[in-house]
């Protein structure tokens, strides 16, 4: 073993993620040249070739093409539209009734998708110029938005859950039902956010109710039907114990499918488009994966993880200090990395240290999709900025929408907060289990 090698991994790998190198490139890049250090070519080869095979064959992964697909065909066929118009009738007496509408309609949408970046674009094109016409000032009408959308990454099923689960070797399922909690906690803290703006800045977000009509207001939310199906048909199986996270998935797909068809919404172009998505989506994030699979192989050839939990335990670290190196870890990493990348490049590390320290690893996974959601919305890479901007160009810039955005920067830290000096709060639910 060679702990000097495996810091020189890691530095190289930092390296080449500043140069601009694919995620998962470089992950495999490092890991295969490593190997060869340590073993020689030969055994290189032999974990190249394999780690493919070995990873993409697991049974719980087959779940993230399904839920991408269930997702992917909800929204192409329009059944998601509904959404935001039901959140709008069911919040219109409350301050701020459009912005809170837009988070709560965020949250139903991510029930369906598991993507931060689809929730922020598909809400983003629907909620933003009704807001910016109701009197929202821009940037809080799309900072609101692209907040609302990291909610898509808590609320099952979240892909960034499942590739966790699959990499601690913990129940995806129970991970799910730790994200709810967060998930709602996020949405009540945002909509919080937009009632003190209401009181203190009615400028910049018009605390008047919405009016509405009692006949759009009935089939606004009768046409949420569909999505309540599929969410009563997945969730209600998975968290019952009728089927596993993997088989939720297959059953969310076909019934998104179904549902579609019966509607007439689901033409072969749209089912097309959908599919298209799903494979390169799944594809990019199985990549990433394998990367990752090799780097943890080339860490525990190199004796690095076991010295760092040696190192960790040794130095006594207290709870709270152990969390803020964590918290400070994957805040500083979200600032310049996707969410899949900064997960799967720090767990080979973390996960051990944390088995050391006999943190509940469900709890942990919650926390840490948490933490990289917030990345999504921080400078300089906060990818789901750029979405908005992309959907909304004509309303703000990115500099608006990131000032848009810090006031549910601070109601995230809150969030991370309580989660820290409640860890029972979130596991409360997968307790259940």
């Amino acid at each position: 073993m060679s702990v000097f090698t495996g810091v020189m991994g890691v530095v190289f790998l930092f390296v080449l993620l500043a140069a601009r190198v694919p995620v998962a490139l470089a992950l495999i890049c490092v890991s295969f040249g490593g190997v060869a250090s340590l073993l020689g070519v030969t055994p290189a080869i032999g974990i190249l070739s394999n780690t493919p095979v070995s990873f993409v064959a697991n049974w719980t992964l087959s779940a993230v093409p399904m839920f991408l697909l269930m997702g992917f065909v909800a929204f192409h066929s329009g059944l998601t539209g509904g959404l935001f118009d039901a959140a709008k009738a069911l919040l219109r007496r409350v301050p701020g009734a459009l912005a809170i509408s837009s988070i709560f309609a965020c949250s139903g949408f991510a029930a369906v998708c598991g993507s931060s970046l689809a929730t922020a674009a598909a809400m983003g094109r629907i909620a933003v110029p009704e807001m910016v016409r109701a009197g929202y000032a821009p940037s809080f009408a799309t900072g609101a938005i692209a907040a609302g959308g990291t909610i898509g990454a808590l609320i099952p099923p979240s892909i960034l859950m499942i590739v966790y689960g699959v990499f601690a070797e913990t129940s995806v399922t129970k991970v799910f039902m730790g994200g709810i909690t967060i998930g709602i906690l996020t949405a009540l803290l945002y909509s919080g956010v937009v009632l003190l703006t209401c009181w203190l800045r009615p400028d910049i977000a018009p605390p008047r109710p919405l009016e509405a009509d009692p006949v759009s207001t009935r089939k606004a939310i009768a046409n949420v039907w569909p999505i309540l199906l599929l969410m009563v048909l997945v969730f209600g199986g998975l968290f019952s114990g009728v089927f596993t996270a993997t088989e939720a998935g297959a059953v969310g797909a076909v019934g998104a499918i179904l549902i579609a068809v019966a509607m007439g919404r689901l033409t072969f172009e749209r089912f097309r488009v959908a599919l298209i998505e799903t494979l390169t989506t799944s594809a990019s994030l199985f990549i990433i994966g394998v990367g990752a699979s090799m780097f943890t192989r080339f860490l525990g050839l190199t004796g690095l993880t076991g010295s760092l939990s040696a190192y960790v335990t040794g130095a006594e670290l207290g709870y709270f200090q152990l969390m803020l190196v964590v918290v400070v870890l994957y805040l500083v990493l979200g600032m310049f990395m996707e969410p899949f990348g900064a997960l799967l490049i720090t767990l080979p590390v973390l996960l051990p240290i944390f088995r050391q320290e006999g943190i509940d690893l469900i709890w942990f996974g919650v926390l840490v999709v948490k933490l990289l959601e917030i990345g999504m919305i921080t400078p300089p890479v906060g990818l789901n900025v750029f979405v908005i901007r992309n959907v909304a160009s004509e309303y703000a810039s990115v500099a608006q929408i990131f000032r848009g955005v810090i006031p549910f920067l601070l109601a995230d830290i809150v969030v991370v907060i309580i989660a820290i000096l409640a860890p029972s709060l979130i596991l409360f639910l997968p307790s259940l289990i």
